[in-house]
C-alpha cells in the first residue's frame, strides 16, 4: 500500500516541477485522508471477481471538501445464460457468434467465456451554501469492453436545531452505452445452437464454426439490430437525518429512479421446450424499455458502552412488479481502544418480475416481454460475515473482512413439463467474499 502512495506522490512532485512549482511528496499527501481496499468475490463454479479501490478525501479549508475514488475490477468465470438444464448435453454458440461450448447433461447452462475489466472514476465537491447548509456536485465515469457510463449528480443539505436535524435532496443523471459482443440481438430471434446431443463431452470441448445446425439439419445465424444501444437514468432522493439522543442516530430516505432505454441483457436467452420438457430452440430475451423504481430506507445507529449497533431496513418496488426487502445489521464490538470485531448479517428477499419465465412453451404465442434471468426471479439471499479492525501505532487503520453469501432462487409457481422435473431449474448461488482495507 505504501508503495502506491509513494508513486502517486512522486508523480505529483514531478508534475509540479515541470510547471516550475517546487513540491514534495509530503506536501502532496498532507491533508489527504486515504482509504484503500482489495476485495475477492468467488462463486462456486461461477463468477470470480477481484476489485481494487483507492479513495481520497481532502478539506481545502472552510469545509470545501473533495472526495475522489478509483475502482478497478476484473471478472472471470461462468455466467448463467438463462437456458434450462437438459437430460442430454447441449451446445450453445458464444456471445460473439464465433464458436460454441458444451453444456453437460443435467448442468445449468453457463457461459464460460465471461471475462471483463471495469475502470470507474468518481469525484465529488462539497462546499457551504450558508452557515447551516451545503451543496455537493459530482461526476461518475465507468468503462468496460462492452459498456460505458457517464453520470452527474448534485445535492443540497440543510441543518436545523443546532445540527440535530438535517434535510437533504439529491438529483442524479446517468447515460449508458451498451456495445454487446456480436451486436444487439433482435428480441426473441433464434440463437444459433445445437441442442440435445446424444453424448456428453469434456467441459472444454468447443466448436469453432460460426453457424450451428438445428434439429432438422438446417443452419441459421443470430439476428442483430445494430452494434450498440443506450439508456438513461434519473434518480431523485430525499433524506432526513435525526439525532435522537447522545447515543442514537436515525436516517430516513425516500428515492425514485426512472430508467429509459435499452434495459435488456443482450447475453441472456430463454429455452423453448416441448410438452416433454425437451429444448427445441433458444431465443434472446426482451425486457421493457422503461422502469420506474421507488424505495424507502431506514437506518438506526446506537452507541453502546462496548461498541456500536447498526441496523437498517430497505423496501423497494417497481413497475416490473419486483418487490424487495433488505434487512442489514452490524454490531461493532470494541476489543480494546485500538481494535474491534464486527459481525454482519444481511437478509434479502424479492418477488419475480411480471415477465419472468424460466422457459417458453413450444406452440404458445411469444409474449411481448420475457426473461429467464434468475436475478429477476423470486429469491431469498443471506450474508454472514465478520470484520476485524486494528488501529496501528502511527494512527492508520487496517481491517479484514470475510463473508459467506448464498442466493436461493425459487419457483414462482411455474409447472415443469416432462424431463424438466428431473433437473434443477433453480440452483443456489454460493460465494465467499474476502476484503482487506488500509486507511491512512
Amino acid at each position: 500500500m505504501k508503495k502506491s502512495v509513494n508513486i502517486t506522490a512522486a508523480l505529483a512532485a514531478a508534475s509540479c516541477a515541470l510547471l516550475g512549482t517546487p513540491a514534495s511528496a509530503n506536501d502532496f499527501i498532507k491533508g489527504w485522508e486515504m482509504d484503500t481496499s482489495l476485495m475477492y468475490y468467488g462463486e462456486t463454479d461461477r463468477v470470480t471477481a477481484v476489485e481494487a479501490v483507492i479513495a481520497g478525501k481532502k478539506d481545502f479549508g472552510n469545509e470545501h471538501i473533495f472526495n475522489g475514488k478509483l475502482v478497478i475490477d476484473t471478472l472471470t468465470g461462468a455466467s448463467a445464460t438463462g437456458a434450462v438444464a437438459q437430460s442430454t448435453a447441449q451446445t450453445i454458440s458464444r456471445p460473439s457468434g464465433n464458436g460454441s461450448y458444451i453444456i453437460q447433461s443435467g448442468d445449468t447452462p453457463l457461459d464460460n467465456t465471461f471475462k471483463d475489466t471495469r475502470v470507474q472514476v468518481d469525484g465529488q465537491w462539497t462546499q457551504p451554501w450558508s452557515d447551516v447548509s451545503r451543496i455537493t456536485t459530482g461526476l461518475h465515469l465507468s468503462t468496460e469492453h462492452d459498456y460505458f457510463s457517464v453520470g452527474f449528480n448534485g445535492s443540497y443539505a440543510h441543518d436545523f436545531y443546532n445540527k440535530n436535524t438535517t434535510l437533504a435532496a439529491g438529483l442524479a443523471y446517468s447515460y449508458d452505452v451498451i456495445n454487446p459482443e456480436g451486436g444487439v440481438p433482435v428480441p426473441f430471434s433464434t440463437k444459433t445452437s445445437v441442442t440435445n446431443t446424444t453424448e456428453d463431452y469434456d467441459d472444454d470441448d468447443t466448436r469453432d464454426d460460426n453457424y450451428s445446425e438445428d434439429n432438422e439439419g438446417n443452419f441459421s445465424n443470430d439476428e442483430r439490430q445494430g452494434s450498440s444501444d443506450n439508456k438513461s437514468t434519473v434518480d431523485v432522493l430525499f433524506g432526513l437525518t435525526q439525532v435522537i439522543n447522545r447515543r442514537m442516530l436515525m436516517q430516513f430516505n425516500l428515492g425514485v429512479s426512472k430508467v429509459t432505454g435499452y434495459s435488456t441483457d443482450p447475453y441472456k436467452i430463454l429455452s423453448i421446450v416441448n410438452d416433454e420438457g425437451v429444448t427445441q430452440s433458444l431465443v434472446y430475451e426482451n425486457r421493457p424499455d422503461s422502469r420506474t423504481k421507488t424505495f424507502a430506507f431506514w437506518q438506526t445507529k446506537y452507541a453502546l458502552d462496548f461498541g456500536v449497533a447498526d441496523f437498517s431496513y430497505r423496501f423497494a418496488t417497481d413497475d416490473w412488479k419486483v418487490d424487495s426487502h433488505t434487512l442489514d445489521s452490524r454490531l461493532r464490538i470494541n476489543l480494546s481502544d485500538k481494535s474491534y470485531l464486527q459481525p454482519h448479517f444481511r437478509y434479502y428477499s424479492q418477488s419475480a418480475a411480471e415477465f419472468f419465465q424460466p422457459f417458453l412453451m413450444e406452440g404458445e404465442a411469444i409474449p411481448e416481454f420475457a426473461t429467464a434471468d434468475y436475478r429477476l426471479g423470486e429469491m431469498t439471499a443471506y450474508t454472514l460475515g465478520l470484520k476485524y479492525g486494528l488501529e496501528l501505532d502511527n494512527g492508520d487503520e487496517l481491517s479484514f473482512r470475510v463473508e459467506y453469501y448464498q442466493q436461493n432462487p425459487k419457483n414462482a409457481g411455474f409447472s415443469e413439463p416432462g424431463a424438466l422435473q428431473n433437473v434443477d431449474l433453480y440452483p443456489s448461488v454460493k460465494a465467499v467474499i474476502a476484503q482487506v482495507n488500509y486507511r491512512f
